[in-house]
């Protein structure tokens, strides 16, 4: 999540939170990243100034953060504290660390069908728990799923409908997301869990394609589309593409139920990734079992270069050439081709890419198999086969030489006391103590 400085309107303490960065602002205010004497860090939104003044706004909003307290899963982000009678009110959530929906796909393309399966099947769970407290959300859209290390979170139930609520909405604010929100919430008609179930589906949708079902364009043609057309599904995969067309219904009655879309999205989750990876799902409980590998699979090649070329012809308004990836060309000869582990690594053998230069190609394997040692990634040399061979051949060299040192040794003393020169020679003197009083050869010794 990208965060900005504060600015210098902006507080330094709300309530026992000290702020830290930006988050971002919405209609009803602004999110910072605070946390308090513990060092727990939570997101704390504080209202406008100009809603804070509406006692009809206060009354609504005290409604919800008593609503959202009552939230229980884990997919959601969890409220920690909040200050209603605040001249400007404020709560503050549990702080999910990762990217949102939004910003992954925008960054890296659509995610793959088993991905995307993975996410809604946590997320309708996380749905249930909210529509079991009597909440319902009214703004799921991309930008309002975190992608965190431990599932995705559901965050900002800043317009929140919680039941007994009054369904009315002060001009000015938000009431969803062009493109992300239901026919009954653009017509003013109460909403329901179904409304949060027409928002998922768009949600997927757009983690398909990368693009809202509904198109681009102004509010007004938004809001119109929503209404009026049917969405269009041509780039979502057939896995997903019937059970996606049917959260999208008009109709809020002929959408799935919260617990039914839990159920289909699991079971596609499952055959989809036993596709990819051709055995069972890792171990786990919840629907967000081993989704966190699933989502780190980036698509291949071809689709990301895909993905970019669209993203291009979008902003550039034209059509530009696919890309394509020089293929290195081939060595001339045969000596000039790596082999090995050194090739395997990417580098050439035993210089690291000399030959590559003009270098004098590396030498064969020898007799007994030794290799040319590897070049590590730091720069130094790993020890390889033709380097122990080599200290092998020394201790053997040096033991030898020993061996017939000590063998002419014994030769000459058994010729007699006298050297060839006539010199007589003394008897050598066992030495134990080294350079003492009594001179090199021992304690007390004395040379002949």
């Amino acid at each position: 999540m990208a965060m900005m400085r504060l600015r210098r309107e902006d507080p330094r303490v709300v309530g026992t939170f000290r702020l830290h960065r930006r988050l971002g602002a919405g209609g009803m205010g602004v999110v910072y990243l605070g946390s308090d004497k513990r060092g727990q860090r939570v997101a704390l939104k504080v209202i406008r100034p100009d809603l804070a003044e509406d006692q009809e706004f206060r009354s609504r909003f005290a409604r919800e953060v008593s609503a959202a307290r009552r939230i229980r899963g884990g997919c959601t982000a969890r409220l920690v504290a909040a200050d209603l009678d605040a001249d400007r009110p404020w709560f503050a959530t549990q702080y999910v660390p990762g990217p949102s929906l939004h910003d992954k796909v925008n960054e890296e393309g659509p995610l793959s069908p088993a991905q995307v399966a993975s996410v809604g099947a946590a997320l309708s769970e996380g749905l249930l728990a909210v529509h079991d407290a009597g909440v319902v959300h009214r703004d799921l859209k991309p930008s309002n799923i975190l992608l965190s290390p431990k599932g995705p979170r559901i965050i900002d139930f800043g317009i929140a409908w919680a039941t007994g609520a009054s369904t009315l909405t002060h001009v000015g604010t938000a009431v969803g997301s062009p493109g992300f929100l239901a026919p009954e919430q653009v017509r003013g008609a109460a909403v329901t869990p179904a409304t949060d179930i027409f928002a998922l589906g768009a949600t997927l949708a757009y983690a398909c394609t990368a693009d809202s079902p509904f198109g681009q364009g102004s509010s007004e043609v938004m809001l119109y589309r929503v209404v009026h057309e049917e969405a269009q599904l041509a780039g979502v995969p057939d896995a997903l593409a019937p059970l996606l067309a049917s959260c999208l219904a008009k109709d809020p009655a002929d959408r799935p139920s919260t617990l039914s879309l839990s159920l289909r999205l699991k079971e596609i989750a499952a055959r989809e990734a036993h596709g990819l990876s051709g055995g069972p799902l890792e171990s786990g409980t919840g629907a967000g079992a081993g989704w966190e590998r699933r989502l780190s699979e980036r698509p291949t090649g071809r689709r990301a270069e895909e993905y970019a070329r669209q993203r291009t012809e979008r902003r550039t308004g034209g059509s530009t050439p696919r890309p394509h990836s020089p293929r290195p060309a081939a060595p001339r000869d045969a000596a000039a081709r790596p082999s090995g582990p050194a090739s395997a690594a990417g580098k050439g053998p035993r210089t690291g890419g000399r030959a590559a230069r003009g270098a004098p190609a590396a030498r064969p394997p020898g007799r007994n198999g030794s290799r040319t040692p590897v070049r590590t990634t730091s720069g130094g040399r790993r020890p390889g086969p033709d380097r122990r061979l080599l200290r092998q051949r020394i201790i053997v060299f040096v033991v030898v030489t020993l061996l017939v040192a000590l063998g002419i040794a014994a030769a000459q003393g058994c010729q007699g006391p006298t050297s060839g020169l006539g010199v007589e020679r003394p008897a050598p003197v066992a030495s134990y103590g080294g350079v003492g009083a009594g001179g090199p050869w021992g304690a007390g010794e004395q040379i002949p």
